[in-house]
Protein backbone atom coordinates (compact mmCIF):
# COMPACT_ATOMS: atom_id res chain seq x y z
CA UNK A 1 0.00 0.00 0.00
CA UNK A 2 1.27 3.47 -0.90
CA UNK A 3 1.93 6.20 1.64
CA UNK A 4 -0.32 9.24 1.57
CA UNK A 5 1.09 11.97 -0.67
CA UNK A 6 2.54 14.97 1.13
CA UNK A 7 1.01 17.66 -1.10
CA UNK A 8 -2.74 18.29 -0.83
CA UNK A 9 -5.09 20.03 -3.23
CA UNK A 10 -5.96 23.59 -2.29
CA UNK A 11 -9.25 23.41 -4.15
CA UNK A 12 -10.84 19.92 -4.16
CA UNK A 13 -13.67 20.83 -6.56
CA UNK A 14 -13.36 18.80 -9.77
CA UNK A 15 -17.05 18.38 -10.62
CA UNK A 16 -18.06 18.42 -14.30
CA UNK A 17 -21.02 20.62 -13.46
CA UNK A 18 -21.54 22.86 -11.73
CA UNK A 19 -17.82 23.37 -12.17
CA UNK A 20 -15.42 25.06 -9.81
CA UNK A 21 -15.47 28.84 -9.56
CA UNK A 22 -12.69 30.94 -11.00
CA UNK A 23 -9.50 31.46 -8.97
CA UNK A 24 -10.05 34.25 -6.46
CA UNK A 25 -13.84 34.07 -6.64
CA UNK A 26 -15.80 35.44 -3.71
CA UNK A 27 -19.40 36.46 -3.04
CA UNK A 28 -18.01 39.89 -2.27
CA UNK A 29 -17.24 40.25 -5.96
CA UNK A 30 -20.99 40.23 -6.66
CA UNK A 31 -21.81 43.35 -4.69
CA UNK A 32 -23.21 45.05 -7.77
CA UNK A 33 -26.18 42.69 -8.12
CA UNK A 34 -29.50 44.56 -8.49
CA UNK A 35 -31.29 42.29 -6.01
CA UNK A 36 -35.04 42.72 -5.86
CA UNK A 37 -35.18 44.63 -9.15
CA UNK A 38 -37.17 43.64 -12.19
CA UNK A 39 -35.01 42.14 -14.92
CA UNK A 40 -36.99 44.30 -17.35
CA UNK A 41 -35.84 47.54 -15.73
CA UNK A 42 -33.19 49.40 -17.71
CA UNK A 43 -30.28 48.66 -15.34
CA UNK A 44 -30.82 44.91 -14.94
CA UNK A 45 -31.74 44.54 -18.62
CA UNK A 46 -28.49 46.31 -19.46
CA UNK A 47 -26.60 43.69 -17.45
CA UNK A 48 -28.28 40.93 -19.44
CA UNK A 49 -27.29 42.69 -22.65
CA UNK A 50 -23.73 42.96 -21.29
CA UNK A 51 -23.66 39.17 -20.83
CA UNK A 52 -24.61 38.78 -24.49
CA UNK A 53 -22.13 41.30 -25.86
CA UNK A 54 -19.25 40.15 -23.63
CA UNK A 55 -19.76 36.64 -24.96
CA UNK A 56 -19.73 37.99 -28.51
CA UNK A 57 -16.50 39.92 -27.98
CA UNK A 58 -14.61 37.22 -26.08
CA UNK A 59 -15.65 34.35 -28.35
CA UNK A 60 -15.45 36.20 -31.66
CA UNK A 61 -19.08 35.46 -32.54
CA UNK A 62 -19.97 37.14 -35.88
CA UNK A 63 -21.93 40.37 -35.71
CA UNK A 64 -24.82 38.94 -37.75
CA UNK A 65 -25.31 35.99 -35.37
CA UNK A 66 -28.02 36.31 -32.70
CA UNK A 67 -27.10 35.55 -29.07
CA UNK A 68 -29.77 34.88 -26.46
CA UNK A 69 -30.04 33.88 -22.81
CA UNK A 70 -32.35 30.92 -22.24
CA UNK A 71 -33.93 29.23 -19.21
CA UNK A 72 -33.01 25.71 -18.03
CA UNK A 73 -29.29 25.83 -18.78
CA UNK A 74 -27.82 24.25 -21.92
CA UNK A 75 -30.61 21.67 -21.94
CA UNK A 76 -33.30 24.32 -22.19
CA UNK A 77 -31.46 26.17 -24.94
CA UNK A 78 -30.87 23.03 -26.99
CA UNK A 79 -34.40 21.71 -26.53
CA UNK A 80 -35.83 25.05 -27.62
CA UNK A 81 -33.72 24.93 -30.78
CA UNK A 82 -34.66 21.35 -31.65
CA UNK A 83 -38.37 21.76 -31.02
CA UNK A 84 -38.48 25.04 -32.94
CA UNK A 85 -36.44 24.13 -36.03
CA UNK A 86 -36.22 20.38 -36.60
CA UNK A 87 -38.62 18.65 -38.98
CA UNK A 88 -37.99 20.77 -42.04
CA UNK A 89 -35.59 18.21 -43.56
CA UNK A 90 -33.92 14.86 -42.71
CA UNK A 91 -31.81 14.69 -39.54
CA UNK A 92 -28.50 13.01 -38.74
CA UNK A 93 -27.85 12.54 -35.02
CA UNK A 94 -24.39 11.81 -33.61
CA UNK A 95 -24.93 10.02 -30.30
CA UNK A 96 -21.97 8.75 -28.30
CA UNK A 97 -22.68 9.83 -24.72
CA UNK A 98 -25.60 10.50 -22.41
CA UNK A 99 -26.84 13.90 -23.54
CA UNK A 100 -26.49 13.36 -27.27
CA UNK A 101 -28.39 10.10 -26.71
CA UNK A 102 -31.08 12.17 -24.97
CA UNK A 103 -31.33 14.39 -28.05
CA UNK A 104 -31.74 11.24 -30.16
CA UNK A 105 -34.60 10.07 -27.93
CA UNK A 106 -36.28 13.47 -28.22
CA UNK A 107 -36.00 13.42 -31.99
CA UNK A 108 -37.23 9.85 -32.53
CA UNK A 109 -39.69 9.29 -29.67
CA UNK A 110 -41.08 12.73 -28.89
CA UNK A 111 -40.80 14.77 -32.08
CA UNK A 112 -41.26 11.44 -33.92
CA UNK A 113 -39.33 12.51 -37.01
CA UNK A 114 -39.28 9.90 -39.77
CA UNK A 115 -36.07 10.43 -41.73
CA UNK A 116 -33.47 10.16 -38.97
CA UNK A 117 -30.04 8.61 -39.49
CA UNK A 118 -28.52 7.50 -36.20
CA UNK A 119 -24.73 7.56 -35.77
CA UNK A 120 -24.59 5.73 -32.45
CA UNK A 121 -21.43 4.46 -30.77
CA UNK A 122 -20.38 3.26 -27.34
CA UNK A 123 -18.94 5.50 -24.64
CA UNK A 124 -15.39 6.50 -25.53
CA UNK A 125 -15.79 6.16 -29.30
CA UNK A 126 -16.55 8.98 -31.74
CA UNK A 127 -18.87 8.11 -34.64
CA UNK A 128 -17.52 8.18 -38.20
CA UNK A 129 -18.03 11.85 -39.07
CA UNK A 130 -17.62 11.18 -42.79
CA UNK A 131 -20.95 9.31 -42.79
CA UNK A 132 -23.16 12.33 -42.11
CA UNK A 133 -25.45 13.41 -44.93
CA UNK A 134 -24.79 16.90 -46.31
CA UNK A 135 -28.46 17.52 -47.11
CA UNK A 136 -29.57 16.79 -43.52
CA UNK A 137 -29.77 18.80 -40.36
CA UNK A 138 -27.00 17.53 -38.08
CA UNK A 139 -27.38 17.26 -34.29
CA UNK A 140 -24.32 16.62 -32.12
CA UNK A 141 -22.38 17.53 -28.99
CA UNK A 142 -18.98 19.13 -29.59
CA UNK A 143 -17.66 17.71 -26.34
CA UNK A 144 -19.29 14.69 -24.73
CA UNK A 145 -19.22 15.65 -21.07
CA UNK A 146 -20.11 12.15 -19.89
CA UNK A 147 -17.71 10.24 -22.17
CA UNK A 148 -14.63 12.44 -22.49
CA UNK A 149 -14.90 12.37 -26.28
CA UNK A 150 -15.00 15.44 -28.52
CA UNK A 151 -15.01 16.17 -32.22
CA UNK A 152 -11.47 17.14 -33.29
CA UNK A 153 -12.53 20.13 -35.41
CA UNK A 154 -15.25 21.38 -37.73
CA UNK A 155 -13.60 20.29 -40.99
CA UNK A 156 -16.14 17.47 -41.43
CA UNK A 157 -18.96 20.00 -41.77
CA UNK A 158 -19.45 21.03 -45.39
CA UNK A 159 -19.20 24.73 -46.19
CA UNK A 160 -22.00 24.35 -48.75
CA UNK A 161 -24.21 22.30 -46.41
CA UNK A 162 -27.92 22.33 -47.08
CA UNK A 163 -29.09 21.56 -43.56
CA UNK A 164 -28.54 23.31 -40.26
CA UNK A 165 -25.86 22.33 -37.75
CA UNK A 166 -27.17 21.96 -34.18
CA UNK A 167 -24.20 21.95 -31.78
CA UNK A 168 -24.48 21.32 -28.05
CA UNK A 169 -21.22 22.97 -27.01
CA UNK A 170 -21.72 23.18 -23.27
CA UNK A 171 -18.36 21.68 -22.21
CA UNK A 172 -16.47 23.20 -25.12
CA UNK A 173 -17.10 26.95 -25.31
CA UNK A 174 -14.17 28.91 -23.80
CA UNK A 175 -11.94 25.81 -23.92
CA UNK A 176 -12.02 25.28 -27.70
CA UNK A 177 -11.87 27.70 -30.62
CA UNK A 178 -15.35 27.23 -32.05
CA UNK A 179 -15.68 27.53 -35.87
CA UNK A 180 -18.72 29.77 -35.90
CA UNK A 181 -18.97 29.74 -39.69
CA UNK A 182 -19.64 25.98 -39.49
CA UNK A 183 -22.32 26.19 -36.78
CA UNK A 184 -25.90 27.38 -37.11
CA UNK A 185 -27.28 26.66 -33.66
CA UNK A 186 -24.86 26.57 -30.73
CA UNK A 187 -25.72 26.24 -27.05
CA UNK A 188 -23.86 26.13 -23.74
CA UNK A 189 -24.37 26.89 -20.06
CA UNK A 190 -22.71 29.25 -17.63
CA UNK A 191 -21.90 26.41 -15.22
CA UNK A 192 -19.18 24.69 -17.29
CA UNK A 193 -15.96 26.38 -18.48
CA UNK A 194 -17.10 29.72 -17.09
CA UNK A 195 -17.49 28.15 -13.64
CA UNK A 196 -20.54 30.31 -13.09
CA UNK A 197 -24.00 29.48 -11.75
CA UNK A 198 -26.30 26.88 -13.30
CA UNK A 199 -29.87 27.27 -14.66
CA UNK A 200 -29.14 29.64 -17.54
CA UNK A 201 -28.13 28.73 -21.08
CA UNK A 202 -26.82 30.55 -24.12
CA UNK A 203 -28.26 30.18 -27.61
CA UNK A 204 -26.41 31.41 -30.72
CA UNK A 205 -28.18 31.48 -34.09
CA UNK A 206 -26.62 31.98 -37.52
CA UNK A 207 -28.55 33.92 -40.19
CA UNK A 208 -29.46 30.53 -41.72
CA UNK A 209 -31.01 29.46 -38.41
CA UNK A 210 -33.01 32.69 -38.20
CA UNK A 211 -34.24 32.08 -41.74
CA UNK A 212 -35.41 28.60 -40.73
CA UNK A 213 -37.23 29.98 -37.70
CA UNK A 214 -39.04 32.59 -39.79
CA UNK A 215 -39.92 30.28 -42.69
CA UNK A 216 -40.83 27.03 -40.95
CA UNK A 217 -43.60 26.25 -38.47
CA UNK A 218 -43.27 22.88 -36.72
CA UNK A 219 -46.39 20.68 -36.65
CA UNK A 220 -46.30 20.21 -32.86
CA UNK A 221 -47.25 22.66 -30.09
CA UNK A 222 -44.42 24.60 -28.46
CA UNK A 223 -44.26 25.40 -24.73
CA UNK A 224 -43.83 29.10 -24.00
CA UNK A 225 -40.20 28.75 -22.93
CA UNK A 226 -39.35 27.21 -26.34
CA UNK A 227 -40.98 29.88 -28.49
CA UNK A 228 -38.43 31.95 -30.39
CA UNK A 229 -40.80 33.55 -32.90
CA UNK A 230 -44.08 35.44 -32.84
CA UNK A 231 -46.29 35.62 -35.92
CA UNK A 232 -43.50 34.19 -38.05
CA UNK A 233 -40.84 36.68 -36.92
CA UNK A 234 -37.92 36.22 -34.56
CA UNK A 235 -38.56 37.60 -31.07
CA UNK A 236 -35.60 39.96 -31.11
CA UNK A 237 -36.01 40.88 -27.46
CA UNK A 238 -34.69 37.47 -26.42
CA UNK A 239 -31.41 38.39 -28.10
CA UNK A 240 -31.26 41.86 -26.56
CA UNK A 241 -31.58 40.94 -22.89
CA UNK A 242 -35.34 40.39 -22.59
CA UNK A 243 -35.24 36.75 -21.57
CA UNK A 244 -38.21 34.39 -22.02
CA UNK A 245 -38.70 33.95 -18.27
CA UNK A 246 -37.29 35.65 -15.20
CA UNK A 247 -33.53 35.17 -14.82
CA UNK A 248 -31.62 35.23 -11.55
CA UNK A 249 -29.90 38.60 -11.37
CA UNK A 250 -27.48 37.10 -8.83
CA UNK A 251 -26.49 34.51 -11.44
CA UNK A 252 -26.21 37.27 -14.04
CA UNK A 253 -23.83 39.19 -11.78
CA UNK A 254 -21.83 36.02 -11.26
CA UNK A 255 -21.43 35.29 -14.97
CA UNK A 256 -20.41 38.90 -15.58
CA UNK A 257 -17.71 38.34 -12.95
CA UNK A 258 -16.56 35.20 -14.80
CA UNK A 259 -16.51 36.98 -18.14
CA UNK A 260 -14.57 39.86 -16.59
CA UNK A 261 -12.01 37.40 -15.23
CA UNK A 262 -11.55 35.88 -18.67
CA UNK A 263 -11.07 39.31 -20.20
CA UNK A 264 -8.53 40.27 -17.52
CA UNK A 265 -6.38 37.15 -17.98
CA UNK A 266 -6.11 37.53 -21.74
CA UNK A 267 -9.35 36.22 -23.22
CA UNK A 268 -10.14 33.06 -25.12
CA UNK A 269 -6.56 32.11 -25.97
CA UNK A 270 -5.69 32.09 -22.27
CA UNK A 271 -8.69 30.00 -21.22
CA UNK A 272 -7.91 27.52 -24.01
CA UNK A 273 -4.28 27.34 -22.90
CA UNK A 274 -5.30 26.78 -19.27
CA UNK A 275 -7.53 23.84 -20.23
CA UNK A 276 -4.79 22.36 -22.40
CA UNK A 277 -2.25 22.71 -19.57
CA UNK A 278 -4.66 21.01 -17.18
CA UNK A 279 -5.26 18.11 -19.54
CA UNK A 280 -1.52 17.68 -19.95
CA UNK A 281 -1.18 17.01 -16.22
CA UNK A 282 -3.46 13.99 -16.57
CA UNK A 283 -1.70 12.94 -19.78
CA UNK A 284 1.58 12.79 -17.91
CA UNK A 285 0.09 10.76 -15.07
CA UNK A 286 -1.62 8.23 -17.34
CA UNK A 287 1.57 7.77 -19.35
CA UNK A 288 3.44 6.77 -16.18
CA UNK A 289 0.83 4.46 -14.61
CA UNK A 290 -0.25 1.29 -16.37
CA UNK A 291 -3.23 0.68 -14.10
CA UNK A 292 -5.19 3.65 -15.48
CA UNK A 293 -6.18 4.68 -19.01
CA UNK A 294 -8.50 7.00 -20.92
CA UNK A 295 -12.05 5.98 -21.74
CA UNK A 296 -11.42 7.71 -25.09
CA UNK A 297 -8.63 5.63 -26.65
CA UNK A 298 -8.20 7.91 -29.68
CA UNK A 299 -6.14 10.93 -28.66
CA UNK A 300 -7.50 13.00 -31.57
CA UNK A 301 -11.03 12.84 -30.15
CA UNK A 302 -10.13 13.05 -26.45
CA UNK A 303 -11.65 15.86 -24.42
CA UNK A 304 -9.46 18.37 -22.60
CA UNK A 305 -12.25 19.48 -20.25
CA UNK A 306 -14.30 16.50 -19.05
CA UNK A 307 -11.63 13.82 -18.84
CA UNK A 308 -12.90 10.28 -18.30
CA UNK A 309 -10.58 7.56 -17.03
CA UNK A 310 -10.87 3.77 -16.84
CA UNK A 311 -9.01 1.42 -14.55
CA UNK A 312 -7.02 -1.05 -16.66
CA UNK A 313 -5.69 -3.19 -13.81
CA UNK A 314 -6.62 -6.86 -14.34
CA UNK A 315 -7.71 -7.11 -10.69
CA UNK A 316 -10.36 -4.47 -11.46
CA UNK A 317 -11.38 -5.49 -14.99
CA UNK A 318 -11.99 -9.10 -13.91
CA UNK A 319 -14.72 -7.96 -11.53
CA UNK A 320 -18.40 -7.55 -12.40
CA UNK A 321 -19.59 -4.11 -13.43
CA UNK A 322 -21.46 -3.85 -10.12
CA UNK A 323 -18.29 -4.62 -8.19
CA UNK A 324 -16.31 -2.18 -10.31
CA UNK A 325 -18.84 0.52 -9.48
CA UNK A 326 -18.48 -0.26 -5.79
CA UNK A 327 -14.69 0.04 -5.99
CA UNK A 328 -14.98 3.41 -7.74
CA UNK A 329 -17.49 4.57 -5.14
CA UNK A 330 -15.17 3.61 -2.28
CA UNK A 331 -12.21 5.28 -3.98
CA UNK A 332 -14.13 8.52 -4.48
CA UNK A 333 -15.47 8.45 -0.92
CA UNK A 334 -11.92 8.04 0.40
CA UNK A 335 -10.75 11.12 -1.52
CA UNK A 336 -13.79 13.08 -0.38
CA UNK A 337 -13.14 12.13 3.26
CA UNK A 338 -9.56 13.34 2.87
CA UNK A 339 -10.94 16.58 1.32
CA UNK A 340 -8.72 15.99 -1.70
CA UNK A 341 -11.35 15.64 -4.44
CA UNK A 342 -15.10 16.00 -4.68
CA UNK A 343 -17.40 14.65 -7.39
CA UNK A 344 -14.99 12.74 -9.62
CA UNK A 345 -17.02 9.55 -9.99
CA UNK A 346 -17.87 8.81 -13.63
CA UNK A 347 -21.33 9.65 -14.96
CA UNK A 348 -24.02 7.17 -13.96
CA UNK A 349 -24.57 5.89 -17.54
CA UNK A 350 -20.87 5.56 -18.34
CA UNK A 351 -18.66 2.53 -17.61
CA UNK A 352 -17.38 2.56 -13.99
CA UNK A 353 -14.49 5.01 -13.84
CA UNK A 354 -13.41 8.53 -12.94
CA UNK A 355 -14.36 11.87 -14.48
CA UNK A 356 -12.21 14.91 -13.72
CA UNK A 357 -13.03 18.44 -14.83
CA UNK A 358 -10.03 20.20 -16.34
CA UNK A 359 -11.70 23.36 -17.59
CA UNK A 360 -10.13 26.78 -17.37
CA UNK A 361 -11.17 27.63 -13.81
CA UNK A 362 -9.21 24.63 -12.47
CA UNK A 363 -5.63 25.29 -11.37
CA UNK A 364 -2.98 22.97 -12.83
CA UNK A 365 -1.28 22.83 -9.41
CA UNK A 366 -4.40 21.25 -7.93
CA UNK A 367 -4.38 18.58 -10.62
CA UNK A 368 -0.69 17.96 -9.99
CA UNK A 369 -1.56 17.39 -6.35
CA UNK A 370 -4.66 15.32 -7.09
CA UNK A 371 -3.22 12.61 -9.32
CA UNK A 372 -0.86 11.01 -6.74
CA UNK A 373 -3.79 10.92 -4.31
CA UNK A 374 -5.83 8.99 -6.88
CA UNK A 375 -2.94 6.54 -7.16
CA UNK A 376 -2.86 6.22 -3.36
CA UNK A 377 -6.64 5.83 -3.06
CA UNK A 378 -6.89 3.13 -5.73
CA UNK A 379 -4.11 1.02 -4.26
CA UNK A 380 -5.50 1.51 -0.76
CA UNK A 381 -8.93 0.26 -1.83
CA UNK A 382 -7.40 -2.62 -3.79
CA UNK A 383 -5.24 -3.72 -0.85
CA UNK A 384 -8.23 -3.65 1.50
CA UNK A 385 -10.38 -5.67 -0.90
CA UNK A 386 -7.62 -8.22 -1.34
CA UNK A 387 -7.20 -8.47 2.44
CA UNK A 388 -10.92 -9.15 2.83
CA UNK A 389 -10.85 -11.78 0.09
CA UNK A 390 -7.92 -13.57 1.75
CA UNK A 391 -9.45 -13.55 5.23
Amino acid sequence: MLDKPAIRTKNPNFSCGPCTKRPGWSLENLSGVPAGRSHRASGPKGKLKDVIENHRALLGIPADYKIGIMPASDTGAFEAAMWSMLGARPVDVLAWESFSCDWLVDITEHLKLDDVKQHHTDFGVLPDLSKVREHSDIVFAWNGTTSGVCVPNGDWIADDREGLIFCDATSAVFAYDMPWDKLDITTWSWQKVLGSEAAHGMLVLSPRAVERLESYTPPWPLPKIFRLTNNGKLINGIFEGATINTPSMLAVEDVLDSLGWINNIGGLRTTMARAQENAKVIDNFVAKHEWIEYLAADEASRSITSICLNIADEWFTARSEEDQGAVIGTLCKLLETEKIAYDIKGYRDAPPGLRIWCGSTVQAADLEALMPWIDWAYHTVKAEEQRKAAA
